[in-house]
């Protein structure tokens, strides 16, 4: 029986590059859910002189497809700058592995768009955002979607874990629908914090919850 995938697919799918985790990356990001079945995140560490992507990781939770393109993208993505990586587009990632099912290209789109919200994690971070947009709830409720609730594998506004946002002055107040001693209380505090406080607008961010 023949697989529906190109021997470069397989290739990178039982041999990844660039597997794990960057302690302290310069930018990282989150992209898909477990509950969908794909998810990736990436990690980079960024030349401060040059902007060149000097180290890549990637950790994936999925299909071959998913693996495999979060190997290709990461190994495209190495020692470019982070404005020539930015370039990097689905078709390209998929191309270079010689294609992908229809019904997996998706996981090519899910590579590169961790790609990119690394990229923009680490400008927000050191200032290098351009025509930026003020903050709005919007903004915030659209970061908060990238926050999994460990539960479900679903985001914690989908599911119904954010009961009221608060955008004041320069100020964040996230009050969520958990108690403080919940089991998840403490990582899911972090993980909207981090989420949220580098968005170039914003001097706090609070998590409260409901006791």
């Amino acid at each position: 029986m023949s697989l529906p995938y190109s021997e470069k697919v397989i290739e990178h799918f039982k041999h990844p590059r660039n597997v794990g985790k960057i302690d302290n990356p310069d930018g990282k990001a989150i992209e898909g859910s477990a509950a969908c079945g794909d998810m990736v995140a990436v990690y980079i560490k960024v030349d401060k002189d040059s902007k060149r992507i000097e180290n890549i990781k990637f950790q994936s939770y999925g299909c071959a497809s998913n693996i495999a393109t979060g190997s290709i993208v990461t190994e495209l993505a190495k020692g470019k700058t982070i404005d020539e990586a930015k370039d990097i587009s689905w078709q390209q990632a998929a191309d270079e592995l010689g294609g992908l099912p229809p019904i997996k290209q998706h996981c090519s789109v899910l590579a590169v768009d961790g790609l990119r919200a690394a990229i923009n994690n680490y400008e927000e971070k050191n200032g290098l955002i351009k025509n930026k947009k003020a903050t709005t709830i919007e903004i915030i409720n659209k970061r908060l979607k990238h926050v999994m609730n460990p539960i479900t594998g679903l985001d914690v506004v989908k599911t119904n874990l954010i009961k009221k946002v608060e955008l004041i002055n320069k100020e964040i107040i996230v009050i969520m629908d958990i108690p403080s001693n919940h089991q998840f209380a403490n990582s899911l505090k972090e993980d909207i914090v981090e989420k949220l406080e580098a968005l170039w607008d914003i001097e706090r961010v609070k998590v409260e919850f409901t006791e």
